[in-house]
């Protein structure tokens, strides 16, 4: 992936063309292999709107959806959480492999019964987010393989994006006009919206979490004339089976932070920015100058050799290539292999997810290996 795809990589057909549609529109574009045969969504105007942006086939429901994929094709269910279940039941029913906007659902049942079919069915089920797959995650996979601060310790996570109630949100809209679905997202959580964005990166380099300790609540339950009991802060303590003590928060009335710290015994590895692929990974080195102890206040950036993945330019509050996962997806399929973001990986991290919108002490029932690095990361 590392110059974009092949001519044959493979079809997408996209169900939903709401907000998050036009992102992955705009990375799918980078990759001259793949082709989006359709899109469908429920509301005409807006399927008239989104194919009319993006000069793609609008497909009459979602049995014409399903239909107009060829059995390696994917399905990009982009719909409403609460509809991520029944859209993709759908789809594997038909044969079709799917790649989920995260939560890929709410429930851990029907998580678990989806990840039961898809595996009887020999279909790839996987999820978002695909920024573990991105420059900055595969980075600082390289840094703590490499040492780069010692044994990892203590992580801290943060995914604060501040107080998104008093945020112009109604005024916030897509490349093809689609507003931000402000109310799905205070009802559905921040947590279960964003905390994947960290915890994929971690399960992916340090494996399955064994416990999850997390205090969740409505801290502003009124926003925008409405009442939602949803939490809107969450911090959750993780346990893994072979990892360090983490500590993950996620708000949307604390002062904007995305920042990950991977504490070791030897200094700090930092990323800044957790929706930027190519933030930089820096190294911070512990020093003891005269009676003082400090990580280093210049840091060492991290870096990879060589060509990565193809890059988007900033979008709102992003610079993300929704179509990392996808298309890895589709390789995987291609070459009979399983992608890094199906199966066992995206069923943990859907359970872990969950257990951090909820407060409680959850032991986990799932598990997964550690995830393999892209090739031009290893």
């Amino acid at each position: 992936m590392s110059a974009g795809a092949s001519p044959e990589t493979g079809q997408v057909a996209l169900v939903g063309c709401g907000f998050v549609a036009d992102l992955y529109m705009r990375a799918l574009r980078l990759y001259s292999g793949v082709r989006v045969v359709g899109a469908w969504d429920r509301d005409p105007q807006r399927l008239a709107a989104f194919c009319g942006h993006w000069g793609v086939p609008a497909l009459e429901g979602l049995d014409a959806t399903l239909a107009a994929l060829p059995a390696h094709g994917l399905v990009l269910n982009l719909t409403n959480p609460s509809d991520h279940a029944a859209v993709t039941r759908a789809a594997l029913a038909a044969g079709r492999h799917v790649f989920s906007e995260k939560p890929m659902v709410t429930d851990l049942g029907d998580a678990t019964a989806l990840a039961a079919e898809a595996k009887a069915a020999g279909l790839q089920l996987a999820s978002a987010p695909s920024s573990v797959l991105s420059e900055a995650a595969q980075t600082l996979f390289h840094a703590l393989r490499s040492g780069a601060a010692g044994t990892p310790r203590l992580i801290y996570a943060e995914l604060d994006d501040g107080f998104i109630p008093q945020a112009p949100v109604e005024h916030w809209r897509s490349d093809s006009g689609a507003p931000w679905p402000w109310d799905d997202e205070f009802r559905t959580g921040c947590t279960l919206e964003h905390a994947g964005y960290w915890l994929s990166w971690l399960i992916a380099h340090f494996g399955p979490v064994t416990r999850v300790v997390t205090a969740a609540e409505a801290t502003a339950p009124d926003k925008r004339g409405r009442r939602y009991d949803t939490p809107d802060a969450s911090v959750a303590t993780l346990t893994f089976a072979d990892g360090p003590m983490t500590r993950l928060t996620c708000s949307i009335v604390a002062p904007h932070d995305h920042r990950l710290r991977v504490i070791g015994d030897t200094g700090v590895v930092e990323v800044p920015r957790a929706w930027d692929n190519a933030a930089p990974v820096r190294v911070r080195r512990r020093l003891r100058i005269r009676r003082r102890l400090l990580e280093s206040p210049v840091p060492r950036r991290h870096r990879l050799r060589g060509a990565t993945h193809p890059k988007v330019g900033r979008w709102g509050a992003a610079s993300m290539n929704f179509a990392l996962g996808p298309v890895e997806m589709l390789e995987a399929i291609a070459g009979g292999r399983s992608s890094r973001l199906a199966g066992d990986y995206a069923l943990h991290l859907t359970e872990v997810t969950l257990a951090c919108q909820t407060t409680g002490i959850h032991e986990m029932t799932t598990s997964c290996a550690r995830m393999e690095p892209m090739p031009w990361a290893a």
